[in-house]
């Protein structure tokens, strides 16, 4: 029996999942969506320490991306010298179910790449305490 395409109710007028990686898709944005959102790492410095390869100059500019694409907010905390902290938006946090989605599909399948003991694992190995009704 032939499998049926999956159609959506409504036409759409350009792919979603194109125009969501127009942004989340460039080099390292969904590791700074990660920093900020999982890690807690909310500092230009800090970024560039837990994100090796990544220069200050591209850090720089996907902050300003994604400050203008709404996933982020930054706030000064300290004028002199000046000290900026970076935030996700409803809409950034609403993209960690997606890092989450590569967190479960890279523990599953890359655990050679992933883990020292290449043993593959689960979401709910990975992080027990965490409610998993994604």
């Amino acid at each position: 029996m032939e499998e049926k395409p999956i159609v959506p109710s409504v036409p759409f007028k350009a792919c979603p999942i194109q125009t969501s990686l127009g942004l989340l898709g460039k080099k390292w944005t969904m590791l700074i969506l990660r920093d900020i959102g999982f890690m807690k790492v909310d500092r230009f410095n800090r970024m560039l320490r837990v994100t090796p390869g990544l220069t200050p100059r591209v850090l720089s500019l996907r902050l300003k991306e994604l400050e203008k694409g709404g996933y982020i907010s930054s706030s000064e905390v300290r004028s002199d010298p000046p000290m900026v902290r970076w935030s996700l938006t409803k809409k950034g946090e609403d993209a960690l179910p997606i890092l989450m989605s590569l967190i479960e599909f890279g523990s599953k399948w890359y655990p050679e790449e992933v883990f020292a003991d290449k043993r593959p694992r689960t979401v709910t190995e990975l992080f027990p305490s965490m409610p998993h009704g994604r």
